[in-house]
């Protein structure tokens, strides 16, 4: 049975100074007692028994799905066998201790060495369970970071321009490659300086979905805004959506070309039109047909970008964008119908554009996200993308860990019933 919402393992290691860096490795860093969930136990032997299967199929003859969901299982196997070791560990030197006819001095070795022993099968525990938990099918890809302002006027589109700057310095810091592949203010134009109507950054480096996939929800702002005049504070808002970032060199060509693909389009399927740029006044753009906007009608999808003076240009960026838009949704639609049918079963957190996630609050320089529950009081460091927002991603990052451990646990007691 397949679980989600979907997690990226590579998103639970706090081992050098760079996310990214943290996101390639597959380590966690949540809490777990030396003790590990039957259910999650009996799935782990069960996927060791397939795996015993599957190196006898292979020993007859060479298959590559089988290879392949061979070398998937193998960290799950080797934490089993681990935690099996520290498991029989701890059992021994128990019964050693409780053993009325043990040796005074061996019950004192033996009771020397139980702690470090319990340690050991804690962090044995903790490795076999996060093994276990799925990664997500886009974690490894470069994503899409799309902004726009929300309810609240003038003030959500300044905020949401906020939460533009707050990204790219946070790039910054941890030398992320990024690019814009759409900025437009209120007015139609790219203009420096003026309220935003909508962004698109490109993360372009391994791992970035997996990294930023924790930030896709509504982010309120509570201040005083520039324009009020009576120092009252008001509420706004503005939306992060992620995306996965689908490029050629990123994935296979059969990837495109697989109608059974998250990522295939089939171009019968998308309208195509150019026009002039809109916007004020003389530039290039608004005196060629430069504007590129395509519409997947099937979904109603649309996309249009007018950034650059290439036609040629916007239209790679508008199919890149058009691509990444429905693979998220068609993602997105099968998770929600795993969430639905596990509704009866464990209550499931899903986080998506239509959600409340973060509140920054500038009166108290407090944010907090309503997640992971996790507040912080330096909100000028979370702007400017410093480590407290690197703190606050990896609250909600652990604790999507937590919520996704525990529907397993729930599924795999429902499937026994």
């Amino acid at each position: 049975m397949k679980v989600a919402p979907w997690i990226c393992r590579s998103c639970l290691t706090r081992i050098s100074r760079s996310p990214l860096r943290r996101l390639a490795r597959f380590q966690s860093t949540t809490s777990t007692s030396e003790s590990i969930s039957p259910a999650l136990l009996a799935r782990a032997r069960t996927i060791a028994s397939e795996q015993k299967e599957l190196t006898e199929k292979l020993a007859n003859g060479f298959d590559a799905r089988a290879a392949k969901k061979l070398g998937q299982q193998s960290a799950i196997v080797n934490a089993l066998q681990t935690w099996d070791k520290a498991n029989e560990s701890v059992t021994e030197l128990v019964s050693l201790i409780h053993d009325p006819t043990t040796d005074a001095e061996l019950r004192d070795l033996a009771a020397d060495d139980l702690g470090s022993s319990r340690t050991a099968l804690a962090e044995a525990a903790k490795s076999l369970t996060t093994s276990l938990v799925p990664i997500h099918p886009f974690a490894h890809l470069p994503c899409l970071l799309e902004i726009r302002p929300g309810a609240g006027g003038s003030e959500a589109a300044i905020f949401a321009g906020d939460l533009v700057r707050m990204y790219e310095s946070f790039c910054n810091r941890n030398n992320i490659r990024t690019t814009f592949l759409k900025y437009e203010n209120v007015n139609g134009t790219s203009e420096a300086g003026l309220p935003l109507s909508e962004a698109v950054i490109e993360v372009e480096s391994e791992n970035a979905y997996g990294l930023f996939r924790c930030e896709a929800g509504v982010h309120r702002v509570q201040r005083v805004p520039v324009t009020e005049t009576k120092g009252r504070t008001h509420t706004s808002a503005a939306s992060v959506l992620v995306l996965p970032s689908l490029q050629e060199n990123s994935l296979g060509e059969a990837d495109f070309e697989d109608p059974e693909s998250d990522y295939y389009v089939d171009l019968k399927e998308v309208r195509v039109e150019v026009m002039r740029a809109g916007g004020a006044g003389g530039q290039h753009v608004n005196k060629t047909e430069s504007a590129v906007r395509l519409t997947h009608l099937p979904t109603n999808t649309v996309v249009s970008i007018q950034d650059s003076r290439s036609q040629s240009k916007n239209k790679d960026k508008a199919w890149q964008l058009l691509r990444s838009r429905l693979a998220q949704a068609r993602r997105e639609k099968r998770e929600d119908e795993i969430v639905a049918m596990r509704r009866s079963v464990v209550g499931v957190a899903k986080m998506g554009r239509g959600d409340k996630i973060r509140t920054y609050n500038w009166g108290q320089q407090r944010v907090t996200d309503h997640r992971s529950g996790t507040t912080v009081h330096d909100l000028d460091d979370v702007i400017q993308g410093g480590q407290t927002l690197e703190k606050v991603m990896e609250s909600v990052r652990n604790w999507l860990i937590e919520k996704d451990v525990e529907a397993m646990i729930a599924e795999e007691e429902f499937a026994k019933k």
